[in-house]
């Protein structure tokens, strides 16, 4: 029920939620939504969506971020209401997006923390966890996430007839389906040969030997992106690495520990499948960190001491 006097603002929020509830948007968007958006009805008062532009907008952030708020809250907040204009457009109640005229708040990049190189060793030199229920398979996902530096979406999209075997690459669809093809080592092709009798098996076992995908389950059909993020988590978690740990972190890792090996910026560009040498250049941030936190670590002049 709406209160007696709720202003034109409010009535609309309630609705806008309620649309969101009959779409079955996620409990955490309708709670983010009504929060952000309550806060802006009672910034807003009685005044019309005429009377509400751009200026008041920013006018309306700029409050946000004398409380305290973070850059990113401050961003969430901006995304609701062009959420809700975008909503009123439809219902034909706006004509404009006022809120689309407002920059969204600048946020700081976050460096990914990434494993070391013997950390990630220590996963690949160690046996796979005795609950995996597909061993072999498993550890060629580890092989080739942090062996070709390839995006979970590319990995389960590699068919049997995409590893070239003469050449030691493989064939890899990326974004914008751009294809490319990224070397595998020897350690990664020990791992194919070791697993293809058990997917023959399984595929057998389960009637789909047409299947083409190198990776499948027990099902004997095509690996999801979904199943790889929970065996990568299970098998990192298993040997002390972090719970964080996900498929882009073995790519970064990737990316990271080629560079700090000396390898060509443009080269790492290439494999990784960056469009923009901006992208890649990340990677060099991580490395300059972890040179700076070595060398305040052991250089014997880095750290003074008062006498």
């Amino acid at each position: 029920m709406t209160k007696p006097g709720t202003t034109v603002v409010e009535k609309a929020v309630a609705k806008f939620i309620r649309a969101l509830q009959e779409r079955n948007a996620s409990p955490h968007t309708i709670k983010a939504y009504s929060t952000d958006l309550a806060q802006f009805a009672e910034y807003v008062g009685p005044q019309g969506w005429r009377d509400i532009d751009h200026v008041l907008i920013r006018g309306y952030l700029s409050t946000l971020h004398e409380r305290g708020l973070s850059k990113t809250s401050i961003a969430r907040a901006l995304a609701s209401l062009r959420s809700l204009y975008k909503w009123l457009a439809q219902e034909g109640v706006v004509n404009q997006n006022p809120a689309k005229l407002v920059a969204t708040p600048k946020l700081p990049k976050k460096l990914p923390r990434v494993p070391t190189v013997e950390e990630v060793n220590t996963v690949l030199d160690s046996d796979m966890p005795e609950s995996s229920a597909f061993p072999e398979r498993d550890r060629i996902i580890l092989e080739l996430l942090y062996g070709c530096g390839i995006r979970n979406s590319e990995l389960i999209g590699i068919n049997l007839d995409d590893i070239r075997w003469s050449q030691e690459v493989i064939l890899v669809r990326g974004k914008g389906r751009k294809e490319r093809y990224v070397p595998f080592g020897d350690s990664a092709a020990a791992a194919v040969k070791d697993y293809m009798p058990m997917r023959q098996k399984a595929l057998a076992e389960t009637k789909h030997t047409d299947e083409r995908a190198l990776l499948v389950n027990l099902r004997g059909t095509r690996l999801t992106t979904r199943s790889v993020g929970r065996i990568v988590k299970r098998i990192a978690v298993m040997h002390g690495l972090s719970p964080d740990v996900h498929p882009h972190t073995l790519r970064h890792a990737f990316g990271t520990h080629m560079l700090e090996e000396g390898a060509d910026l443009r080269a790492i560009q290439e494999m990784l499948g960056h469009e923009r040498l901006a992208t890649t250049q990340r990677y060099t941030q991580l490395t300059v960190k972890h040179v700076i936190e070595v060398y305040d670590r052991t250089h014997p002049h880095a750290n003074k001491t008062e006498s």
